[in-house]
């Protein structure tokens, strides 16, 4: 089932984004610390006229990674190639792009911890020597080539740094975490937003559509094109706080921004396993939701949020989840 908070975009939802994505660093909300970082990065690599150094950005998904790629690039004044980590099945796709690239060029690969580790292999030396070596011909008449590549920057972008080998993420120059927003920053993307779609949203509204994004600018977008439609239909297209609460509620969006899968996780928990410690399998197979989705997109805002804690032996639920699911705190003592 499609959640309609989930950090992962799907058919037209992707061209809603694109067309929503700031050009320039100025124009980008939020991400401050990171966004001065990379002022003097860029900067510094324009004024000694060089390709600046390989990118690597982590966080949960849906805090700008994809933009901040993009706008790099345009920073830079170079073209940026796109490709996902598990696209890149042979080592000869990743040679043919390398081999269209430019100088001054940004390639950027999306979960680039799902890289096959062979592929991997081939970018240790083009990221490092701007080389790579290209197998001719088969069994006794196969020949190695090493081919020059023009000066470029790699941005890898991933949801788990973790996941990355050692030669791969110590040859990332910069190194980028991209946290999740503020309340203000949320707001003021969910206010742009408007501006940037016409759509007239007052400043209750928008706050009450923060409240439920989760600290993740591509959640407040989804909110507000479903909050959209229903103000069209029934408020001539304006956004004020009650269109906003009837819609978010209708959407079974909480006033935390949780869905209904985040409480099933966190009943599951309590409910079948006393508030836990659970390992994070067997609370897969108990609410029927894959392990990936609870890892990157439920628990990281749950864990922001203090509502449960990682510990060694599992997962437990935390006396704020109890309060807010209004349960009692005592079961889990059990």
């Amino acid at each position: 089932m499609e959640r309609l908070i989930d950090n992962n975009l799907v058919n037209d939802e992707e061209n809603f984004e694109i067309s929503l994505r700031p050009r320039l660093l100025n124009e980008y909300i939020g991400q401050a610390k990171t966004k001065k970082n990379l002022k003097i990065f860029i900067k510094a690599a324009k004024k000694r006229d060089e390709s600046l150094d390989h990118v690597l950005l982590y966080g949960p998904p849906g805090l700008g990674k994809t933009t901040l790629a993009h706008i790099i690039a345009n920073e830079m004044n170079g073209n940026i190639k796109v490709i996902s980590g598990p696209s890149l099945e042979r080592t000869g796709d990743l040679a043919a792009i390398l081999s269209t690239l430019s100088a001054g060029d940004v390639l950027f690969i999306d979960e680039i911890h799902r890289v096959p580790r062979i592929v991997e292999e081939v970018l240790y030396s083009a990221m490092e020597d701007f080389k790579i070596n290209v197998v001719i011909g088969r069994d006794s008449s196969a020949r190695t080539i090493s081919l020059d590549l023009p000066p470029f920057t790699l941005i890898g972008a991933t949801t788990r740094a973790g996941s990355l080998s050692s030669p791969l993420r110590d040859r990332f120059g910069i190194v980028l975490k991209l946290d999740f927003y503020s309340d203000d920053e949320i707001q003021a993307i969910v206010e742009r937003t408007g501006r940037v779609y016409n759509v007239p949203i007052n400043e209750e509204a928008a706050k009450e559509i923060t409240k439920r994004s989760r600290g993740t600018p591509r959640v407040a977008n989804r909110l507000f094109k479903r909050i959209r439609d229903f103000a069209t239909i029934d408020n001539n297209g304006f956004i004020d706080c009650d269109t906003a609460k009837y819609a978010l509620d209708s959407l079974q969006v909480d006033s935390m921004g949780l869905d209904n899968v985040d409480i099933k996780y966190l009943k599951g928990i309590i409910e079948r396993f006393k508030g836990g410690p659970v390992g994070v399998d067997s609370i897969a197979a108990a609410i029927g939701e894959e392990v990936m989705t609870i890892e990157d997109v439920c628990e990281p805002y749950l864990l922001q949020i203090g509502m449960i804690n990682r510990t060694p032996r599992g997962r437990v639920v935390l006396e704020k989840a109890y309060k807010h699911l209004k349960m009692s705190f005592q079961n889990s003592l059990l």
